[in-house]
């Protein structure tokens, strides 16, 4: 079987060691097409990763991009545009890749040409032993099918597990840590991350993948195409403090924002309904802290992000918010009408 070309595109943020641990692992890919972008947001490097990533690009190893700002959405989108491949792959920069990751990958666009997106399977760190689980029926926490309710727009997000569902199947979104698409998705369809979804860009790859089942393309997800997410406490273009105000704020307006730009009101209602359910008054799944006070406090960030998204809606009236794409085009001279497929 001849296997499509693979761009595979690792946005990092202010990580270091676990980065080469990274790249060590995607090297030792054995892939006859591939080209791997590092789309690095960093200030400053420590000084023996910045002498590592400077010989891998000499040696062209790797295509590494620097720029001056961090926005999760915008370092995909810079990625693609520069990219060659058929096929494009987004990983985390805190990963672990089994052998055979990127054949797997190719394998089902291969099979079936109606699948437009690939989303993988995500061991994370805190689950590692389910990574010697994953061909032993006996582990108590595997899935087999997910429910109806995890293709469900408004609620599916409290019903699709990436990580114990162990039959291939359509799925409503990835995982941003462990995902493909085909290049034509961007190119034909115009699709692109959306460039407001701030902070740790919870829901972007939601948005995108909302917005791409529009198109005629399936999102398939596939066990088989796992990676182990380490999910690392520093860096990471998101605050790793879920008590941190900017995180509550950006949680919360992440939500919300894609809920007004996808859903209908009748969805936008029962996702509000479910969010204030679990991360307000901390029922389950959420299962968090429930005194008086605790409540409170998460009601008000509920109420801002609202009213922030909202506020970034009523905006986009006059500015869609793809800044960082939209100086990356002026800066390279590129003009609205040109075919994004030439853009190298």
């Amino acid at each position: 079987m001849s296997y499509p070309s693979i761009s595979l595109i690792i946005p990092t943020y202010r990580r270091e060691q676990i980065l080469k641990d990274t790249l060590e692992d995607v090297l030792k890919q054995d892939y006859p097409n591939l080209e791997i972008l590092v789309v690095d947001q960093t200030e400053i490097h420590d000084p023996t990763i910045e002498t590592y990533l400077d010989n891998l690009a000499k040696a062209h190893k790797i295509k590494w991009f620097r720029v001056s700002w961090a926005s999760l959405p915008a370092a995909r989108n810079y990625g693609v545009r520069r990219c060659q491949g058929d096929i494009i792959i987004f990983i985390d920069d805190d990963v672990q890749l089994p052998k055979d990751y990127l054949q797997t990958h190719a394998k089902v666009y291969q099979e079936n040409q109606e699948i437009g997106a690939l989303a993988g399977r995500v061991l994370d760190r805190m689950k590692l032993a389910d990574s010697e689980k994953i061909n032993k029926t006996q582990d108590p926490y595997t899935i087999e099918m997910l429910p109806p309710e995890a293709m469900d727009p408004a609620i599916a997000w409290y019903h699709i597990d990436l990580v114990h569902t162990t039959k291939p199947q359509e799925v409503i979104s990835a995982r941003g840590c462990n995902m493909s698409f085909r290049r034509k998705i961007f190119t034909k369809y115009n699709i692109w991350f959306d460039e407001r979804f701030r902070g740790n860009a919870v829901r972007e790859e939601s948005d995108f993948c909302l917005r791409l089942r529009q198109t005629n393309y399936k999102i398939w997800y596939e066990p088989d195409a796992y990676l182990v997410h380490l999910g690392e406490e520093t860096g990471g273009c998101h605050d790793i403090s879920t008590r941190s105000f900017s995180y509550q704020m950006t949680f919360y307006h992440n939500h919300f924002l894609m809920a007004l730009k996808n859903l209908t009101w009748k969805q936008q209602f029962r996702l509000y309904t479910k969010l204030f359910d679990c991360h307000v008054l901390g029922n389950p799944p959420c299962n968090k802290g429930g005194s008086p006070l605790k409540i409170i406090v998460r009601l008000l960030f509920y109420i801002l992000g609202l009213v922030d998204a909202i506020k970034t809606i009523i905006m986009s009236r006059w500015d869609d918010g793809q800044i960082y794409s939209k100086n990356d085009l002026d800066s390279q001279e590129l003009y609205p009408d040109k075919s994004l497929e030439s853009i190298s």
